[in-house]
């Protein structure tokens, strides 16, 4: 007979920086399919509240919290906010970070200091706010899942971000260490190249290099998250899940062959990305690529 106590959120109080798009939004409808009561946390109050709104829709008691996780007077008031309204928290996703585009040679040092203070600081100065909270619960108990990138392991972006993504990899490992003795597990994911809006030929390349033979979806975030969320995972900890459908296990720079059609065609792979894109109010085609300047706000 089927159960999945193990995996079950009913009752859990949660939070999810960064939740009100993207990955951080995939991260937070994940937590409320599983049942937990999710906080939006950010810095855009318009995206965040619709997020909020949505999961509301489902049946979570979701709400939203304005903060900039590089600021750490607004941290612990948002973790006192989240606390006033849930009264614990549980669960804790950190998942705000920022790219800066460039090259590492030309890079101006203001690009590189944003990024790291949003993606590592940003990540640590969390973390250490929801242990604090978590270990003087009664019981001293949490599960708090940092979001890195496949860049924490492969060279696929610039310095910037390939360096502070690799940092949070580390810096969980260092806090799953520390305070797994307040039975807080500390564990990272680290998402592949997620669909985004990026054009129909980069898909197809993507789609080329991938074992599995799709690009990656948001809703292929909602399976882990749920695990290192849950009591399902109550002996992991210090790891991190990279969820890439095998991308980063070639260095081939030829197409890997197919014997059957993958699990998911190129229809599928907009479904979740296009649901973003509509919370944000970027217009966009079929094929969930923005119609404007094909920025992501």
């Amino acid at each position: 007979m089927a159960n999945l106590q193990l995996f079950d959120l009913s009752g859990k109080k949660a939070l999810v920086t960064g939740g009100g798009q993207g990955v951080g939004r995939a991260c937070a409808i994940a937590l409320a399919m599983g049942g937990a009561d999710v906080a939006i946390v950010g810095r855009n109050e318009v995206t965040g509240r619709r997020v909020a709104a949505s999961l509301q829709e489902t049946g979570s008691n979701a709400t939203f919290v304005r903060c900039d996780v590089t600021e750490a007077t607004q941290i612990d008031a948002m973790l006192q906010e989240v606390v006033s309204r849930f009264g614990r928290l549980d669960i804790a996703v950190n998942c705000a970070g920022i790219y800066r585009s460039g090259n590492d040679e030309s890079q101006d040092k203001a690009d590189w200091d944003a990024v790291i203070a949003t993606n590592l600081t940003g990540t640590w100065l969390c973390a250490r706010a929801e242990m604090q909270q978590m270990a003087k619960q009664t019981p001293s108990q949490g599960k708090i899942i940092n979001i890195a990138s496949l860049g924490a392991h492969i060279a696929c972006s610039n310095g910037a971000y390939d360096a502070s993504k690799a940092g949070v990899v580390q810096l969980t490992r260092t806090l799953a260490a520390r305070w797994g003795r307040f039975n807080i597990n500390v564990n990272s994911i680290s998402p592949g190249y997620v669909i985004g809006t990026r054009s129909l030929d980069e898909r197809q390349r993507l789609r080329n290099m991938t074992p599995l033979g799709h690009v990656q979806r948001l809703e292929d975030l909602y399976g882990p998250v749920q695990f290192l969320a849950s009591s399902a995972s109550d002996y992991v900890t210090g790891q991190d899940l990279i969820v890439d459908g095998g991308h980063s296990l070639s260095t081939w720079m030829i197409p890997l062959e197919r014997s059957l059609k993958p699990r998911v065609d190129p229809a599928e792979e907009v479904i979740e990305i296009k649901r973003d894109l509509k919370t944000r109010g970027i217009p966009h085609d079929e094929n969930g690529i923005p119609l404007s300047d094909g920025k992501l706000r």
